[in-house]
């Protein structure tokens, strides 16, 4: 691209295209379908750089998930929520967990109930 620098905005890490395309598709589409009824869903996604991690946030204003199911959710075909008021298969977060297992990758949460969610990646930089 003409005039445009050549350093990386965020550096480089070692991952799968297919399996990030897939966790990133997976929280984020998490993060606009988990709101309260009438609510506009809001989606931020930042980055830093942690020793040698590059740590990526998918934050929302959604319902939130209470700590005590912080571990729960990523287990295949949990749903806190009956399928009526939030449809799904139960299966995305346990997939998101799995692909960063694959590449050598951490997945986190930080959210309490009712208070949005603060989804994260974790992926080690490439020297």
């Amino acid at each position: 691209m003409p005039g445009s620098s050549s350093r990386c905005i965020s550096p480089p890490v070692i991952g799968h295209q297919g399996i990030l395309e897939q966790v990133l598709t997976n929280l984020i589409s998490n993060a606009i379908k988990f709101v309260a009824p009438d609510v506009q869903p809001l989606v931020e996604i930042k980055a830093e750089t942690i020793q040698d991690w590059l740590r990526l946030w998918i934050i929302d204003n959604g319902i939130g998930i209470a700590k005590e199911y912080h571990e729960r959710i990523f287990q295949v075909f949990e749903q806190l929520h009956g399928v009526k008021q939030y449809p799904g298969t139960g299966i995305g977060l346990a997939i998101v967990r799995k692909g960063m297992e694959r590449i050598g990758g951490i997945v986190g949460l930080q959210s309490t109930s009712g208070c949005g969610r603060q989804f994260y990646i974790e992926l080690i930089k490439k020297r």
